[in-house]
């Protein structure tokens, strides 16, 4: 899930904030005044909250925990109250009920329902696996990289699949392409190239706060095809800058004043952050997945970054655009002018000091790759490729070293299960299933959604008439499109509606809204682009 990609921003270049939600809680005190502002040095941010850092820091107000203080040391003092007995220890290994349940999934698949006479019954036993390996990936009993592994033992272990075909994804290029564009979302992180580039759109376009929305949105654009993972760029980029913005204008988390400023930030990027997703085939790792499936079922996207882009370019694009508008006038903010913002984005600059060597050389080497992504099928070399050679660069040079790679979490679960979905998913293929999946009601992850049903629907699509690569790119855009619609409906809206600025029914409305909203633009722009396009 894409969730996981917060573990990786532990070494973030951003300023560390408390949650307002703690008791030793710290009140920033307001930018939009006339006081000075005194930069605090960059710290590592806590992964205890998903507030994960603040992007304008400001002198606090002395609280009652100063570390600074000398320790104060009181006699112990006898209590005749017997001692409380200590606290029994977590739950260690599986959730029982989750087990229990993604277990059951598989186990009447294979041994209660009826068995299609097309189907052989290793098709039908590999079926039942993968079903209670998704099952598993929703309810997770165990993290999803461990129960993954444990349907693939599974499938070994069962004499469903061979060794070699279990591991088979594992080489694949889509997956790898994957994993390395983790690593350059690190170099976004760690070189702090993304806090530079969405504080320049903060300083050009933030005298308002409808132009401070579309600053921070079109900032996402920029970084989203260089940074495949919403979560990553919601909480290490824009939401601690969205954070200190709205402390600074008394719009506090938790309360009435959430209305003044930061609920309408937090929704306006939240919703935004699905058309900056469907816009690059690199901006979600969801997307390289879709790809991938459609492959294992004869639908070739020829250049495929450039062929995804051209066809969500202008649909997106529109999204892109009024949705800030939208919400301004639907979901609107109290404070309508923010006139001293542009004036703290440039003292942050100023803070930060000039573009460094390491960002330089960021910005080149996703240049090249981004060049190559478009044209390397002109010149013979793979997006994987292209991918190695940026990466390959970054390590000669020192922007990022081996020990960034290996701390890459994310990176490495992705790689896990991913490969074994993708695996599954073919050998599936190879065995005469391609549409024998249940119908889906709610996921709370989007990449789980992919494996479970994207196979399913695009056969239907295909079995229906529709052209293969319109049914594969349509599929990949609304997987990226439903990721607002509800609190828990993609890794980016637990860091978003985890701030506090946005209560639930508020995220449940404007996500129905927004998903009418999107859902007759890609439609009805989109099919007129499409049309024009060729691709119907």
């Amino acid at each position: 899930m894409e969730s996981l990609a917060l573990h990786s921003l532990s070494t973030s270049p951003s300023f560390s904030l408390p949650s307002s939600r703690s008791s030793l809680h710290h009140r920033s005190r307001p930018i939009f005044t006339n006081r000075s502002l005194n930069p605090q040095p960059r710290s590592t941010p806590s992964l205890k909250s998903p507030i994960i850092s603040q992007a304008f820091s400001f002198p606090s107000k002395a609280s009652n925990f100063n570390t600074f203080s000398r320790p104060q040391f009181n006699p112990v003092k006898a209590s005749s109250s017997p001692p409380k007995s200590p606290s029994p220890p977590p739950l260690q290994g599986a959730k029982p009920i989750p087990l229990v349940i993604s277990i059951s999934i598989g186990l009447i698949v294979r041994f209660l329902v009826p068995k299609p006479v097309e189907v052989t019954p290793e098709a039908w036993q590999l079926l039942s696996i993968f079903l209670s390996t998704i099952a598993g990936l929703v309810l997770s009993p165990l993290p999803v990289g461990a129960w993954a592994f444990l349907g693939l033992t599974t499938a070994v272990v069962t004499k469903t699949l061979t060794f070699g075909a279990a591991f088979s994804a594992f080489t694949n290029e889509v997956i790898w392409l994957i994993v390395i564009s983790f690593f350059f979302a690190r170099g976004f992180v760690k070189t702090g190239l993304g806090d530079r580039i969405a504080t320049y759109f903060v300083k050009w376009m933030g005298k308002s706060t409808l132009g401070l929305s579309y600053g921070l949105t079109f900032s996402e654009v920029l970084i989203a095809p260089a940074m495949p993972s919403t979560t990553a760029r919601a909480g290490g980029v824009f939401l601690p800058i969205i954070k200190s913005l709205s402390l600074s204008a008394g719009s506090e988390p938790g309360n009435p004043s959430s209305k003044r400023l930061g609920a309408y930030l937090v929704q306006n990027q939240f919703q935004s952050a699905g058309n900056s997703s469907a816009l690059f085939l690199t901006a979600a790792a969801q997307n390289l997945l879709c790809i991938k499936l459609a492959e294992e079922l004869g639908v070739i996207v020829s250049s495929p970054w450039v062929t995804w882009f051209k066809a969500a370019s202008l649909p997106a694009l529109v999204c892109l655009l009024v949705t800030p508008l939208i919400l301004y006038k639907l979901y609107p903010p109290e404070i309508k002018d923010t006139p001293e913002a542009p004036a703290l984005a440039a003292k942050k600059l100023e803070s930060m000091g000039p573009v460094t060597k390491n960002e330089w050389i960021m910005v080149s080497t996703m240049l090249l790759a981004v060049s190559l992504w478009i044209f390397g099928e002109s010149l013979g070399i793979a997006s994987a490729v292209a991918a190695m050679i940026g990466l390959s660069i970054l390590l000669v040079l020192g922007v990022l070293d081996w020990n960034d790679c290996l701390n890459e979490k994310s990176a490495w679960d992705t790689l896990a299960w991913f490969a074994i979905l993708v695996g599954m998913a073919s050998q599936l293929t190879n065995l005469g299933i391609a549409a024998y999946f249940f119908i889906h009601y709610l996921f709370a992850s989007q990449t789980g959604h992919v494996g479970a049903l994207y196979s399913a629907f695009l056969a239907m699509h295909r079995a229906a008439g529709v052209p293969g690569v319109l049914a594969a790119l349509a599929l990949g855009y609304n997987t990226n499109l439903f990721g607002a619609i509800t609190h828990y409906s993609s890794g980016q809206a637990a860091v978003y509606y985890g701030a506090g600025y946005v209560d639930l029914p508020d995220i449940f409305k404007m996500g129905f809204v927004m998903a009418v909203v999107n859902a007759v633009i890609w439609g009805g722009v989109g099919a007129f682009w499409w049309k024009f396009l060729g691709l119907y």
